[in-house]
C-alpha cells in the first residue's frame, strides 16, 4: 500500500486518515494541520518521512508570478529542505492545468460566458493561471491582493500591474519581520478603524463584479446582496459549500477540485499520489502523465448551480434626450429651465451635447423562462434630435464609442443604439467596426414589433376577421417593398393576411420579390403595382417603408375608414398633421414589448416593464448569449427579423403597448376608430 501524506498550514480541525483505491492500486492518505505553525510541519514532516511514499503540502500561497519568474514562498522552501530525499510537492503543476482548464471548459460549455466579464479576484497571485486564461476573453480583470496583503483600499487592474505589485510585495512578504510588522500595525486601534472602512470598499468591489476568483473561505464576510447574481471560480465545493452559495444567491459555481470516490482532493494530495503512483518526483513528471491520469479518473471541471440554472447577462444601450423639453425634466437643468429665459435652454441644449456619456440607470430582474437573466445599463449621450442633426456623423460617432467604453469597463457584452444614434451616417456600421463590443441598432425586432402591433391593432379594433385560411381576410400593402425593410414586412405579411399588394416603382424587383412570397408561403395571393393609388382605398392594412424622406407617399384621405396604417420609415411617411386629417384612422408607429421578470428600470416614458423594440432587441440578444454584431446599417435582413421575433417569444417577450404620433394608445383611441368606421 502507497502512503502519501499531506501537511497542511491551515487548522488541524480537518486532518483525516483514509483508506482508498487510485490507478488500481491501494493507497492510505493522511492529513495533518499544523494551524500555522512552521515549525510542527518540521515536525509532523521528520516523523512520517520514513512511511511517506509521496508528501503533498499545503500553504496559502505557494508560488509567486513576478513577470516571467515565479517565486516560491521561502516556508515551502524550507519544509522540503526538511525531507530531502521523499517525493514533495505543493499540487502547483496539476493546479495551473485545472484552472486553466476550468476557465476554457466553461467558456467553451456555455459560450462567450467570461466575454468582458468584471472578474475580481481576492488573491491574483493565487490565481494567477486563472487570470491569464480570463485575460483572453476580458480585460476588466481586477485583483484584491492590496486589500488582502497590506489592507491597502487598491484594486490592481490588469496582469501587468499584478506582475509587478508581486515583484515587489513577495519578497517583502517573505521577511518574517515584515509579516509581523504588518500584523502589528494592523491591530492599532486608528488602523482598525481603516480596515472597516477598506472592508466597505471592498464588499464594493465585490458587488459591481460578475465573476469572483477566490477560496471558499475567503467568502465568508460578504452577504446576499453583495454575492446575488454572482459567478464564483474555487475549489472543494462540498454540498454544505454550496448550501451556503445558495444562501448567498450565488448564481453559478465553477470548482476546479480534482474529487476521488466522491470527495473533493486538494491539488497537493492528488500530485503527490501520482508521483507515489508513477514512482516519480514531481519535477520528473510531465503533461503525458498528468493528462492521462485526468483521463484514466475522468476528472472534469465541475459547473454548479446552487439553486437551479441561472445564467446572468449583461448590456448597454444608448438613449439621448428627444427635445429639449427632457432637459428640463433633468436636475439640475431643470432648475435652470424654471428661471430662465427660453435662449438660455437653447445654449444649454447646444452645452448638453458636449457632455460625456454617462449611466442614466442600471436595469435588472430581467429574467428569461429560461432560467437566464439580462442586466444592464441605459448610459445617456447629451445631444438632442436638433443637435445630432445639426452636426456631422463623426461628432455623433465620437459619443457614441466613449459610450461604448463606457459600456466595456461596465461588463457590457453588447451594446444596443436608440433614437437618433442608430440613424446617423451609415446606422451603426462604423461605430460597429470601432467600438470594442459588439453594437446593435435595434431595426430587426422594431420593424417585427411593428407589424405585430398592427396586426393586434386590427384585432382589437375587429373590422376584420380571420379566415378559412388562418390569417387575416382582409388586404394588407406594403409601400416601398423592394426596399430592405418593405421586402421584409411584405414577406412576414403574406403569412398573416389573405391578399398582399406590393408597391415600389422598380417592376423587375417586384416581379422577383412575388416569385420569392409565393415560394416561401405556399397559397399567398401576391398583387404588384408601381404606385399605391390604384388599389389604396380597398386596404385594410397598409405598411409604408419607403426611403424617400419628405416625399408624400400615399394620399391619406383616400385610405378607408377602419384602416390600420403601419409607418416603418424613418424618418416617418406620413407626417403629423396628415394623421391629424383622419381620426377613424389608426396610423401606428411602432409596438412596445412587455420584459419578461421583475424588470427595475428609471423611467423612459414607458410603463414599468415596457421597453422600446430597439432596446428590446438588445436584451434579447444578450439573454441568448448573443453577443455580436446584429442590425446593422439600413438594410434590414429578413433572416434577423424573423430569428429576432422566434428568439424573443424564446424568451417571454410579449406586445405591450401600442404607439402612433402621439404616444400610446389607448383603449378609446381603438374604440374611436371602430365607431368612426362603422358610421361610414
Amino acid at each position: 500500500m502507497k502512503t502519501v501524506v499531506s501537511v497542511s498550514q491551515r487548522s488541524s480541525e480537518f486532518d483525516y486518515d483514509l483508506e482508498t483505491e487510485f490507478l488500481g492500486q491501494p493507497f492510505r492518505i493522511i492529513r495533518v494541520g499544523t494551524d500555522g505553525d512552521l515549525s510542527r510541519g518540521e515536525a509532523v514532516l521528520d516523523s512520517v518521512k520514513t512511511e511517506a511514499d509521496a508528501i503533498g503540502l499545503s500553504v496559502i500561497h505557494d508560488q509567486y508570478h513576478a513577470s516571467r519568474t515565479v517565486l516560491e514562498h521561502p516556508d515551502i522552501t524550507r519544509l522540503k529542505a526538511s525531507v530531502p530525499d521523499k517525493p514533495i510537492t505543493t499540487g502547483a503543476k496539476l493546479r495551473g492545468i485545472l484552472q486553466e482548464w476550468a476557465v476554457r471548459h466553461t467558456q467553451s460549455e456555455l459560450g462567450h460566458f467570461f466575454d468582458n466579464a468584471r472578474v475580481l479576484f481576492m488573491s491574483g497571485q493565487a490565481g494567477y493561471r486563472v487570470a491569464r486564461a480570463l485575460s483572453e476573453y476580458t480585460d476588466n480583470l481586477l485583483f484584491a491582493d492590496p486589500y488582502t496583503d497590506f489592507g491597502v483600499p487598491r484594486l490592481l487592474t490588469s496582469l501587468g500591474q499584478l506582475e509587478a505589485y508581486t515583484a515587489v510585495s513577495a519578497p517583502m512578504m517573505f521577511r518574517p519581520a515584515t509579516a509581523r510588522a504588518v500584523e502589528a500595525i494592523r491591530h492599532l486601534p486608528l488602523v482598525r478603524l481603516g480596515e472597516k472602512l477598506v472592508a466597505g470598499s471592498l464588499r464594493e468591489a465585490v458587488k459591481n463584479a460578475h465573476v469572483i476568483v477566490a477560496a471558499v473561505d475567503e467568502l465568508g464576510d460578504f452577504s446576499r446582496e453583495q454575492l446575488d447574481g454572482k459567478t464564483v471560480i474555487t475549489s472543494r465545493v462540498t454540498d454544505q459549500t454550496l448550501d451556503w452559495m445558495r444562501s448567498r444567491r450565488v448564481a453559478m459555481v465553477v470548482d476546479y477540485s480534482p474529487w476521488l470516490h466522491g470527495r473533493p482532493v486538494g491539488v497537493n494530495v492528488m500530485e503527490a499520489m501520482i508521483s507515489a503512483a508513477l514512482a516519480r518526483t514531481p519535477d520528473q513528471m510531465g503533461p503525458d502523465d498528468f493528462l492521462e491520469v485526468i483521463e484514466t479518473l475522468g476528472i472534469q471541471p465541475r459547473i454548479l448551480y446552487p439553486d437551479g440554472y441561472r445564467r446572468v447577462n449583461r448590456f448597454a444601450f444608448v438613449i439621448h434626450p428627444l427635445s429639449q423639453q427632457y432637459l428640463t425634466k433633468t436636475p439640475p437643468l431643470d432648475w435652470i429651465a424654471n428661471v430662465s429665459p427660453p435662449v438660455v435652454m437653447n445654449i444649454v441644449e447646444k452645452a448638453v451635447a458636449y457632455t460625456p456619456p454617462f449611466i442614466y440607470c442600471k436595469v435588472t430582474g430581467v429574467q428569461s423562462p429560461t432560467g437566464d437573466e439580462a442586466e444592464g445599463w441605459l448610459i445617456t449621450v447629451g445631444g438632442t434630435p436638433r443637435e445630432i442633426m445639426a452636426h456631422g456623423p463623426e461628432f455623433t460617432y465620437s459619443r457614441l464609442l466613449a459610450a461604448a467604453k463606457l459600456a466595456k469597463k461596465l461588463g457590457a457584452q453588447v451594446m444596443g443604439l436608440g433614437a437618433f444614434t442608430k440613424v446617423v451616417g451609415d446606422a451603426g456600421i462604423t461605430v460597429a467596426k470601432r467600438a470594442p463590443l459588439p453594437i446593435t441598432t435595434g431595426n430587426s425586432y422594431s420593424a417585427s414589433g411593428a407589424l405585430w402591433a398592427a396586426h393586434e391593432a386590427m384585432k382589437r379594433i375587429g373590422l376584420v376577421g380571420i379566415g378559412a385560411s388562418g390569417k387575416m381576410a382582409g388586404k394588407a400593402m406594403v409601400v416601398g417593398a423592394t426596399g430592405a425593410i418593405g421586402s421584409v414586412c411584405a414577406r412576414l405579411l403574406a403569412k398573416a393576411v389573405d391578399e398582399i399588394y406590393l408597391v415600389a416603382p422598380e417592376p423587375a424587383k417586384l416581379l422577383s420579390l412575388k416569385e420569392t412570397i409565393e415560394r416561401e408561403t405556399k397559397g399567398a395571393v401576391v398583387h404588384v403595382a408601381g404606385t399605391a393609388d390604384r388599389d389604396l382605398e380597398h386596404m385594410d392594412m397598409v405598411v409604408t417603408a419607403t426611403s424617400g424622406a419628405g416625399k408624400r407617399v400615399l394620399d391619406i384621405m383616400r385610405v378607408k375608414p377602419g384602416c390600420v396604417i403601419t409607418d416603418v420609415a424613418r424618418p416617418l411617411d406620413i407626417p403629423p398633421e396628415d394623421v391629424a386629417k383622419r381620426p377613424d384612422v389608426m396610423v401606428i408607429e411602432s409596438g412596445e414589448i412587455e420584459l419578461p421578470g421583475q424588470v427595475a428600470m428609471k423611467d423612459i416614458g414607458l410603463p414599468k416593464g415596457i421597453a422600446y423594440a430597439c432596446l428590446a432587441e438588445t436584451i434579447v440578444l444578450t439573454l441568448e448569449g448573443r453577443f455580436e454584431n446584429f442590425t446593422l446599417g439600413r438594410n434590414i435582413e429578413w433572416e434577423k427579423v424573423r430569428e429576432i421575433y422566434r428568439l424573443g417569444l424564446k424568451h417571454g417577450m410579449r406586445l405591450a403597448a401600442i404607439s402612433g404620433v402621439n404616444g400610446v394608445f389607448s383603449e378609446e383611441d381603438f374604440e374611436r376608430v371602430r365607431v368612426l368606421a362603422n358610421r361610414q
